[in-house]
């Protein structure tokens, strides 16, 4: 009897994370958070395991306000966006950028996460940027963020390569 309340208890914590998880982001995809997206980025989908942004290598050259050299990974359906040419990223596309310093040195990590209805006059994007630490500097509709990528929005508010 022991056993079998332990197994029901257990059982009931692990769909309760998956109920919470599903109410907060959509199945396994993360709130439009800060914490919630540099938990997703690097515990439950560690974003150095996807592949980079197709046609970058790691630390390609850089510029402002991002660091002077980077390099980009991509969620697969980010990739597929890339890659197919379909010119516009589907909901859930996340892009994650390492920022770093002319030594190598990781200055911060920038991430741009398409959540639906989120913020259409900026295309749906969240942005984030996090510290080396994984400290949160900025979140969510970063003025900053969305002024420099309006200047992309006919690629879909990137910069890194066409799209379209």
């Amino acid at each position: 009897m022991k056993k079998f309340l332990m197994m029901v208890a257990v059982s009931g914590m692990v769909l309760g994370a998956s109920w919470g998880m599903a109410l907060a982001g959509g199945g396994s995809l993360p709130a439009a958070d800060g914490k919630a997206v540099y938990d997703y980025i690097t515990r439950t989908s560690p974003y150095q395991q996807w592949p980079l942004w197709p046609g970058k290598e790691k630390f390609y050259k850089g510029q402002h306000p991002h660091g002077a050299l980077l390099t980009t990974y991509v969620s697969d359906p980010a990739k597929n966006t890339v890659v197919s040419k379909t010119g516009q990223f589907p909901v859930g596309s996340i892009i994650v950028k390492e920022n770093y310093m002319p030594d190598k040195m990781l200055g911060a990590v920038t991430v741009m996460y398409r959540v639906d209805g989120y913020d259409p006059n900026a295309g749906d994007w969240f942005w984030a940027k996090y510290k080396a630490s994984g400290e949160i500097e900025a979140q969510g509709k970063v003025a900053g963020c969305i002024g420099c990528h309006t200047a992309a929005i006919q690629n879909d508010w990137v910069f890194t390569s066409a799209v379209k």
